[in-house]
């Protein structure tokens, strides 16, 4: 619209403008001289932001903007949708994706059986790959540096005697990308994961019936080669009972020294009232609170039996056993719930219960959580399981298999168990710990289980839940846009990562999706050939991220303003025969 040309009412000329798309409103708005003109109007800006990205009115604006027009900007100018770079060395399906903290390198993990680490300059380059077949791994399948930088743990699948398939996690130097130890891992999607910067975490199954097992946790040191035997270079940390055909799988650290600072509040009300102090919850609590969730509650850890007046475990057992032999069980049980009671009624006096005061009392503590998949109806992972760790068990010295144990102790219980009421195919921390974000596939509602064998049908839509880690409540509503079609038995890790303002997840329907966190809307999806396994912000510039593919590529995403502000550092190649002309005339 010319300068002196004919005005439009600003009602009209904001209407206009909400039916052009992110880069029409932004670079229209450089040229129109009566929209420069309310450019700046907080009101229309605000009407713009609602309306045009569809959030709830009762969504405030997020807590570091200044106004709604550098808000509206920010969450088009610095989402990372631009396509810059197709990396294309790995020669199968790329399965995972991890950023060193420096953000300097990234490690890829693939079908091929490699693990190859890329430098993250001004063009992604390769710097190394490691072949793991002289091993006997049929792929990599997980990697994730130590605190410092200075270790690549890589997870993958090892083929065994007989062909059968365990896990196995390798560690890798990265100041010469020698390999420094190997430690067997069961099942192979425990993944491992780093709890320190010299010891990790690695999982075996021990199984006790058809669909009954016990899940040993074990502390390793990575630095495995210590030629004194005084030395420990292994110790057991928990070792968990598993009914109904379910097993411990994905486990991770959280760190909660950083839980009353996080770097984005995702309760509204907390926001405003940010600078009240949190109260202390208590990881076994059964408020009405928790009851209210709209999903199935979170189930205690330990699951009480009814109590017979007080009658002790191994009483009950015999008890039962008597009821069987007696013909006093009716109706008459399966092999399967045979086998269940028998493992619940065994084990109700023989765990160690969890630990008095296990939480933090002030920001400094040095708390540490064990989060894992579970579950106990079925084999299907559907519940969230969380162990603290205890300051004495962060480090491989003392007996080799952990504190001595009394006979009343042969398990250990969980603090705190989320159940999901579904498939979990995916997890992951926000970059403070506060936050734990979960790919699931749900259940149908009201749905029983009757075999363990045989779990619920999964939904394709996948719901990504916000869980926090200081309440144990869900926050917010589930996030969807993103799909998943392989059944229960096919079905397979999605992994999902959070920076400070968005969340991004893979899925099977050949699209990476990135959200925001604050206003919890879908801002883009990411093209591939085919399903997006993994994704990956830079922990430094969350304006750039990896999405793998089983289209066997990695592509490198980023935001519109860090593309334009790339293209002016790059330097402007010389048009020689013009200066050669030009030399010539002189």
């Amino acid at each position: 619209m010319a300068a002196g040309g004919p005005r439009l009412p600003d009602t009209v000329l904001f209407e206009i403008f909400l039916y052009l798309d992110h880069a029409d409103v932004l670079s229209v708005g450089l040229v129109c001289q009566q929209w420069r003109a309310v450019a700046r109007d907080e009101f229309l800006w605000k009407e713009l932001f609602y309306r045009y990205y569809r959030v709830s009115r009762d969504v405030p604006r997020h807590p570091a903007a200044v106004s709604w027009y550098d808000e509206f900007q920010r969450l088009y100018d610095t989402i990372p949708c631009v396509e810059v770079q197709a990396l294309k060395e790995h020669s199968d399906q790329v399965l995972h994706l991890s950023f060193s903290h420096s953000g300097c390198l990234f490690a890829s993990c693939s079908k091929d059986c490699t693990v190859k680490i890329w430098s993250n300059e001004l063009d992604i380059s390769l710097q190394h790959s490691s072949n793991m077949r002289p091993y006997n791994w049929s792929y990599t399948q997980f990697s994730q540096f130590n605190s410092d930088d200075s270790l690549l743990l890589v997870s993958g699948v090892f083929v065994g005697p007989h062909n059968s398939s365990s896990g196995e996690i390798a560690v890798i130097s990265m100041e010469n990308f020698t390999l420094l130890s190997r430690v067997r891992n069961k099942p192979y999607d425990v993944f491992g994961c780093w709890l320190n910067e010299t010891n990790l975490i690695s999982g075996n199954l021990h199984r006790i019936g058809r669909i009954t097992s016990c899940s040993v946790l074990w502390l390793n040191n990575a630095f495995q080669g210590i030629e004194s035997e005084n030395v420990n270079v292994v110790k057991r940390l928990f070792k968990i009972q598993n009914l109904n055909a379910s097993t411990i799988r994905t486990v991770m650290v959280a760190d909660c020294s950083r839980y009353d600072s996080p770097d984005l509040l995702l309760d509204y009300e907390e926001q405003l009232a940010a600078s009240s102090t949190c109260p202390v919850f208590d990881l076994g609590s059964d408020s009405e609170e928790e009851e209210a969730k709209p999903k199935q509650p979170p189930e205690p850890a330990i699951q009480e039996l009814p109590d017979a007046g007080g009658v002790p475990a191994e009483d009950g057992l015999q008890q039962f056993f008597d009821d069987i032999m007696e013909g006093h069980m009716r109706p008459a049980m399966t092999e399967t719930e045979l086998e269940t009671k028998v493992a619940e009624l065994f084990v109700r006096n023989r765990t160690k219960p969890p630990e008095p005061n296990l939480l933090p009392t002030d920001s400094n503590s040095k708390t540490k959580y064990l989060i894992f998949t579970t579950g106990c109806l079925t084999y299907s992972p559907h519940q969230i399981g969380i162990k603290r760790i205890l300051p004495h068990q962060m480090t491989t010295a003392g007996p080799v298999l952990g504190e001595e144990r009394r006979s009343d102790e042969f398990f250990d219980s969980l603090d705190h168990v989320i159940d999901i009421h579904g498939h979990i195919i995916g997890m992951g921390l926000s970059p403070d710990h506060r936050y734990l974000y979960v790919n699931s596939r749900a259940w149908p509602r009201d749905c029983v289980i009757s075999d363990p064998m045989q779990p619920p049908p999964i939904a394709e839509e996948i719901d990504l839940h916000v869980f926090d880690l200081k309440t144990m409540k869900e926050v917010k509503r589930a996030l969807r846009a993103h799909r998943a079609y392989t059944p229960n038995e096919e079905c397979f890790f999605i992994f999902l990562d959070v920076s400070k303002d968005f969340v991004a997840s893979g899925a099977e329907d050949r699209h990476g999706y990135i959200w925001d966190r604050h206003y919890n809307i879908c801002l883009a999806k990411l093209q591939h050939d085919n399903v997006v396994n993994s994704v990956a912000f830079s922990p430094v510039e969350q304006e750039l991220l990896l999405t793998a593919s089983d289209d066997t590529t990695i592509k490198v995403w980023r935001s519109p303003r860090a593309v334009r502000v790339r293209q002016a550092r790059r330097p402007r190649p010389r048009k020689l025969l013009f200066s050669w002309l030009m030399n010539q005339k002189s």
